[in-house]
Formats: structure tokens, C-alpha cells, sequence
């Protein structure tokens, strides 16, 4: 399984790169939404895991724009913000799910579940 980690904190990146290892084969990262969808565009992840707050554009706007061009992308919102109007609009931008990087064992249990469901050896 492919990853890419789009956070603006490297030490966050770094946290979720080695909360999933054993789970993702590749991991690419990004520290900002514009170079998610540059590197969306040149890796084609399996998951991309979006923090919403960063300076350049923020992960609702990258998340929108890579799902307008390639709307079988899987994103999931990873973020401090637990916001019930957040989580809508993650959903209406198209985000999968929506994870609180306080509760990262829900990430791990999505990304798990569906290499499972792929036939993957987890």
C-alpha cells in the first residue's frame, strides 16, 4: 500500500510515517495541500492522509482539487480539530473519513481494514 503524509509539522509526519509503517509498503510526504496534488499526480497513492490546517492551501482545498481530477482518490482528514462542521466539510470536499491525530488507532484500523479487504498480507 502506498501513503502520502500531507502535514505542515515534519514531527507529525514523521509520527504517522511510523504509526503505519508495517502497514504501508511506500510513504511519500508533502508539508503543504499544493504539493499533495503535485505529488498525487506523480505517485498515485493508495491513501492520502491530509492534515486541514497548513499555509499554502489548506487540506479542504487540496482535497477538493485532487478529487475533481482523479475522483477514485481515498483521503482521509487527519487533524487536531474534532469539528462537527470540519467533518462535513471534509465530507463534502470528498474525504473518506475523518480521524483526530489524538486518536491515530482509527487510522491505523481504516488503512488495516482495507488492506484486508484488498487480499493484502497486513
Amino acid at each position: 500500500m502506498t501513503v502520502l503524509i500531507v502535514d505542515d509539522a515534519t514531527a507529525m509526519r514523521q509520527s504517522i510515517r511510523t504509526f503505519i509503517a508495517d502497514l504501508a509498503g511506500e510513504v511519500y510526504e508533502c508539508s503543504d495541500g499544493s504539493e499533495a496534488l503535485a505529488c498525487y499526480i506523480a505517485h498515485r497513492p493508495d491513501w492520502v492522509l491530509m492534515d486541514l490546517k497548513m499555509k499554502e492551501m489548506d487540506g479542504l482545498a487540496a482535497t477538493q482539487k485532487i478529487i475533481e481530477s482523479f475522483p477514485e482518490a481515498r483521503i482521509i482528514i487527519v487533524t487536531s480539530y474534532d469539528d462537527p462542521l470540519l467533518r462535513e466539510a471534509s465530507r463534502q470536499a470528498g474525504a473518506r473519513d475523518y480521524v483526530t491525530k489524538s486518536d491515530l488507532l482509527s487510522l491505523r484500523r481504516i488503512l488495516q481494514a482495507t488492506k484486508s479487504a484488498n487480499g493484502q498480507v497486513a
